[in-house]
């Protein structure tokens, strides 16, 4: 089903969009689900491609656009829209590995806020429909695996709601459930970095002992006999002869 989201510009240099290691991956995938041209009179998105209706290409590629010009869409081209409208919108290139595949999957099937309600919904922070700081923290703080089941399980009961389940439930519900699938894949693909070994305390130091200084040796006291009788033979041998 088409989304048209508000209009941001007509040109847009693709240098400019810098995928992270997860918006390659998740666009191709998202491109499968899409598929080529479809004009379904029962999709109110209209004619689309790529996943792309007619009004979204002619705010993003060719203001001008016909049917035609949108049935020769480049994946560059439609790689802008993308990654301009859903993946940046859902703040994706911020969201744990896995998580971030299943809300742009979602925010590109019904749209942004609805896809970033539900991941709020499932988070417990504030159902706004903007994700922001305290989203991207509390998607952190929960495994990816529970996080991802969760909102694929929402996801398809949002989608059994729609009066148009009769006609697109098939086709929706494998796309959930491959969506599920694949975004899990990433969590084992992209595990988290092993934590840095904290050393263990060391034992302190132990106190060296305080300098003493030397004390001199003591010699046993002369015997004054003695020393009395060497000064008398020293003053009678050092006597010299008149």
């Amino acid at each position: 089903m088409g989304f048209d989201p508000p209009r941001l510009g007509v040109a847009h240099n693709i240098k400019e969009y810098t995928m992270n290691r997860n918006f390659d991956r998740a666009l191709s995938l998202v491109l499968k689900h899409e598929g080529g041209y479809v004009n379904h009179p029962r999709d109110p998105g209209g004619a689309t491609n790529k996943g792309i209706t007619i009004a979204t290409f002619r705010r993003y590629v060719n203001a001008k656009g016909t049917p035609e010009d949108l049935k020769r869409i480049t994946t560059a081209q439609a790689g802008i829209v993308y990654r301009r409208q859903y993946w940046d919108a859902i703040r994706g290139d911020e969201l744990p590995d896995g998580v971030d595949y299943a809300v742009f999957d979602f925010a590109v099937n019904s749209g942004p806020s609805r896809a970033a309600k539900y991941l709020q919904a499932i988070l417990g922070t504030v159902q706004d429909g903007r994700i922001g700081p305290a989203t991207i923290a509390a998607s952190k703080a929960k495994p990816a695996g529970v996080v991802i089941d969760a909102l694929c399980d929402a996801r398809l009961s949002f989608l059994k709601r729609l009066k148009t389940w009769g006609t697109f439930g098939k086709g929706w519900s494998a796309r959930v459930s491959s969506v599920r699938f694949q975004a899990l894949v990433m969590i084992k693909a992209n595990p988290p970095a092993p934590a840095k070994p904290v050393p263990a305390p060391q034992p302190p130091a132990a106190p060296k002992p305080p300098l003493v200084a030397p004390v001199p040796p003591e010699y046993p006291e002369r015997n004054p006999f003695w020393a009395a009788l060497f000064a008398i033979l020293k003053w009678i041998f050092g006597r010299k002869p008149k």
